[in-house]
């Protein structure tokens, strides 16, 4: 249970941070939009228990958002929001390798990063997230200044 509360907590930061690009984008003079944002996609993936309500509420909340910056013609094509409804490993295979940026953030000391960071970054993905888990195996390979880490850190 402890797992899943925090993979939310996760989500929650994630479409926070979303919420937070839209109103930068949106309080940028429309004139300066263009040369002051790169135009970025957000993949959130995940899906909820039957009896998780709190999950839920977030994957709508998720949702919410994405109608609202996805249909809104200030934004345009600077920053899209999509769902991955039932995220699997299926789904995985096809999504890691186009991807160029995997964020994972974890709560050091408490959870780990999963091993999906590992597929992304051999894939030629840039890792930003927080020193955990699988995070901390990944900066024993390929060197932490290659890496984008912040926050508390937890080592071997």
């Amino acid at each position: 249970m402890v797992k899943r509360i925090h993979e939310y907590k996760r989500q929650l930061m994630n479409i926070l941070y979303v919420i937070h690009r839209y109103l930068a984008i949106k309080d940028t003079p429309a004139q300066e939009r263009r040369d002051k944002w790169v135009p970025r996609v957000i993949m959130i993936g995940g899906k909820a228990a039957p009896g998780y309500a709190q999950a839920k509420n977030i994957i709508k909340l998720i949702g919410n958002v994405s109608k609202t910056i996805n249909n809104d013609p200030d934004v345009g094509n600077l920053l899209k929001v999509v769902f991955l409804p039932n995220y699997c490993v299926s789904a995985a295979a096809i999504i890691i390798p186009a991807a160029e940026l995997s964020q994972h953030i974890s709560t050091a000391g408490t959870e780990a990063s999963g091993t999906s960071n590992m597929k992304f970054v051999m894939n030629g993905c840039l890792i930003i997230g927080t020193m955990d888990g699988a995070n901390v195996e990944i900066a024993e390979e390929i060197g932490k200044h290659n890496m984008f880490i912040f926050g508390a850190e937890v080592t071997r």
